[in-house]
């Protein structure tokens, strides 16, 4: 169900939300920009919370869209 949900969104059969894409992008660029809110050079593995953060805020939004896409394959 996931991969006709994907397929779906890259078809633009089914329209995300553009604050949806904003925070995707903004979820890969922090996790790869050099400057992170705790760094992973000074608090080792503990740098990594914010980074787990980010993208389990990105995991919930993307179950949300999915369940919403859903919604409107079944209706």
């Amino acid at each position: 169900m996931w991969w006709k949900f994907f397929k779906a969104v890259t078809h633009r059969e089914h329209h995300v939300a553009p604050t949806r894409w904003v925070a995707a992008i903004a979820a890969v660029v922090y996790t790869i920009a050099p400057i992170d809110l705790i760094p992973e050079v000074v608090l080792g593995p503990l740098g990594l919370t914010d980074d787990i953060g980010v993208w389990g805020i990105i995991a919930v939004l993307v179950a949300r869209e999915h369940r919403r896409w859903r919604a409107a394959v079944r209706a």
